[in-house]
């Protein structure tokens, strides 16, 4: 039977659902916020998957277009491989989840969230989290849980729960907290430049209201959980320690404090050594774990112990950093950072407003015009692998990045320019986000590109021992793989910008949260400062290779001008001055060019294609067709008027052809516009002079006297009296027919 449970979160009700959709699942949720729905599932092998040393989770974000009533823009109209927000959802679900897990678990566990309906206010990416905890705590699958997971915004001086997505865009806060009744387990945010001050009374906020959710879990627990499954963990075999330990004891303790390249060597003789002498009496995998577990054993015991590091540093103290700009010569913008043997290079592209990024999702998004990328080469770690496309642990950096950096670059209306960062990872050992945050605060102002204040970032990690714990500033590879969090900081000298915090223990107190926070703060400054004495500011001007964006405003009626018919015009024009043309509904018109002879030629067109025709004005035409009453002359693209014959000189014309002919460049002067739009020109008015501009409608041509007035009934006539002002009995022209066509004969 189904089974619903409720409570307020904020101002909405929080709906969790069980017993009604996807039954043959281990564990299944539908979770509803306001008009916002997820279905969760959870299911699990009932066997370990052998051979591996780690927990084999998998969750899997499903956004359906159909949520937010779109139809998918691809070729085949249905959703195809996952969005960066769905990659961004699935990360942001697995961290908290993870470290819940007993130790040794290696039994398939998938997450499935699918999104099956987007009210576009409150973001299904929290619902996945707390849908996921629900599903794996109502499930016979083993979970060390339940957790909760809020948002928090900042708006007008104080908190907001759950912001909704509109509330979002004027918020100078947007962190997301999950935790266990009384720990953190994972922390993502971006903010524009607040102090950490603020950032750890958001953690309390959140702390606090997730209690609620986490109490709702347990209700539906008590109501509906299955047993938790019985399961072998896969723990060390005592006496393979016992006979890794006998070889390898008192070597290790120097190992720790080796260069990372002669570290890894004597690592890997080490490892030989115990699989020519062990290898025979036990599995191999056995000695190797055992191996790493006394490794690991020995590094926390020294950090804890004695404060010493593997590379001989403080506890606070930041590697070695080297910066350096244009080291790339012909892109836009390069910045080269070096962390010790951490190594970032960035670039920087700028292109024309029209080539942002299109956003196929079911967010509000529809493009964006600040891009990061984040790739992770295999030399960078002294590998050889095959090269993919991306993967999750790439985007999530990338998207990292981004964060970072987005608050401290100029507005478009300020910068009209489309931006793309590239951060290629030469050589990683721990903290090559952070390292990539730095990179592109230096290539953004080797372009050029206005930025209110450089930033930069750095990881902090934590070791901990019963009661003890010790908070790393910078941390390096082999102290990421075995300490307990890895907390990134980025930001700018005034405040934080971007923090993710993971942990692989089941929460971590308040107290080492905040002491890694000011940390991160101390050495925040100390990276800023090593990179102001390579580049202090943005330089004055755009790299000469990057495109001059020109802004200017026309009519909006006159845009389809500039575009023509099926874009026509707007082609020609691209294609003659080799620019890019980007139009804005309210008549916002950019010009992007390398070249400044073809950007003001591109300018002089749409300005011409633009322009109002005025009475009075002087214009070069050229005349496009000639009557017996006159010639009609393309004063302007698309606008043409007619010089009556009158007009075309100060004496009188006997014919048009006299004067002028089709293809001659003529000077005249706009003299009237009809209530019709029609343009009358004059050339007479020219030859006179502006001062007689006034004159030339009522002054008739010179020549002979002027017909007698009265009603003038011309087939050339541009206006004809009205049947009713015809004088009495005056006669209807007959219609006339050759002999034997149409019409029917008069008698």
């Amino acid at each position: 039977m189904p089974q619903i449970f409720q409570c307020m979160v904020g101002d909405r009700a929080l709906i969790l659902e069980t017993g009604k959709l996807a039954t043959q699942a281990n564990g299944a949720v539908t979770v509803r916020y306001g008009d916002t729905m997820a279905l969760v599932t959870a299911c699990a092998s009932s066997k370990p998957r052998e051979g591996i040393d780690f927990l084999p989770l998998t969750v899997d974000y499903e956004e359906r277009h159909y949520a937010a009533g779109k139809i998918p823009g691809s070729f085949f109209r249905r959703e195809g491989r996952p969005s960066q927000d769905a990659i961004l959802a699935d990360r942001l679900t697995d961290r908290p989840l993870r470290p819940l897990f007993p130790k040794g678990l290696r039994n398939d566990i998938q997450i499935v969230i699918t999104v099956l309906s987007a009210d576009q206010e409150n973001d299904p990416d929290i619902l996945a989290i707390i849908g996921a905890s629900a599903a794996l705590t109502l499930a016979d699958i083993p979970f060390d849980g339940p957790i909760g997971a809020v948002r928090i915004g900042y708006l007008n001086g104080e908190f907001v729960l759950n912001p909704t997505l509109t509330q979002l865009n004027d918020s100078s806060l947007d962190l997301v907290v999950a935790g266990t009744d009384n720990k953190v387990v994972m922390v993502e945010a971006g903010a524009k430049e607040v102090p950490e001050s603020l950032i750890l009374d958001a953690i309390k906020f959140g702390q606090g209201a997730i209690q609620d959710i986490i109490q709702l879990q347990h209700q539906l627990r008590a109501a509906c959980g299955k047993p938790k499954m019985d399961f072998q963990l896969s723990e060390l075999n005592p006496e393979v320690e016992e006979a890794v330990s006998s070889i390898v004891a008192g070597r290790l303790a120097d190992v720790t404090f080796m260069p990372k390249a002669e570290r890894e060597e004597v690592i890997s003789a080490l490892k030989q050594e115990l699989e020519q002498k062990l290898g025979e009496s036990f599995p191999l995998p056995d000695i190797y774990s055992a191996f790493e577990s006394q490794l690991k054993n020995e590094l926390r015991s020294k950090i804890l112990e004695q404060g010493a590091r593997t590379d001989g540093r403080g506890l606070t103290e930041v590697r070695p950093i080297t910066c350096e700009v244009s080291f790339l010569p012909r892109t836009h913008g390069s910045g080269l950072f070096s962390r010790g043997l951490t190594q970032v290079l960035t670039t920087t592209t700028l292109g024309s407003t029209g080539e942002e990024q299109l956003i196929d999702t079911i967010g509000l998004e529809e493009s964006k015009r600040f891009i990061h990328h984040y790739n992770f080469a295999p030399y960078s770690v002294g590998e050889v692998r095959r090269i993919v496309g991306p993967g999750r642990r790439e985007i999530g950096h990338g998207a990292l990045v981004e964060r970072a950096v987005s608050p401290i670059l100029p507005t478009e209306e300020d910068f009209p320019y489309t931006i793309r960062l590239v951060s290629e990872v030469l050589s990683s050992n721990g903290s090559t986000s952070m390292a990539s945050v730095c990179a592109s605060s230096l290539s953004l102002m080797d372009a050029g590109v206005p930025m209110k204040a450089a930033v930069a970032g750095v990881a902090m990690g934590l070791i901990t021992e019963d009661d003890k714990y010790a908070v790393l500033t910078d941390i390096e590879g082999l102290e990421d793989a075995y300490g307990d969090m890895d907390f990134k900081v980025a930001g700018t000298a005034q405040g934080v910008t971007a923090l993710q915090m993971d942990t692989k223990l089941k929460g971590i107190a308040f107290e080492a949260v905040e002491k890694a926070l000011l940390q991160a703060h101390d050495a925040r400054l100390f990276i800023l400062d090593k990179m102001s004495q390579t580049i202090s500011s943005s330089r004055p001007e755009l790299s000469r290779y990057a495109p001059r964006i020109y802004k200017i405003m026309v009519n909006p009626d006159r845009i389809g001008a500039i575009i023509g018919p099926g874009g026509k015009m707007i082609r020609s024009i691209t294609e003659e001055t080799k620019t890019t043309i980007d139009i804005e509904n309210d008549g916002t018109v950019l010009i992007g060019s390398t070249n400044e002879e073809g950007a003001q030629r591109a300018i002089k067109i749409i300005e011409s294609l633009t322009k109002e025709v005025e009475v009075g004005g002087t214009y070069t035409g050229k005349v496009t067709r000639v009557t017996s009453y006159g010639a009609f002359v393309e004063i302007l693209p698309s606008k043409e008027g007619m010089v009556h014959i009158s007009e075309l000189a100060d004496y009188r014309v006997p014919s048009v052809e006299d004067v002028v002919k089709v293809g001659d460049e003529i000077t005249v002067m706009v003299i009237d516009i009809d209530h019709m739009g029609r343009i009358k020109l004059s050339r007479r008015a020219v030859l006179h002079g502006p001062s007689q501009v006034a004159k030339v409608k009522d002054t008739p041509a010179p020549g002979p006297s002027p017909r007698p007035q009265g009603p003038r009934f011309s087939p050339h006539s541009e206006e004809r009296r009205p049947q009713e002002e015809r004088p009495r009995g005056y006669p209807s022209r007959p219609r006339k027919f050759p002999e034997g066509q149409g019409g029917s004969a008069r008698k």
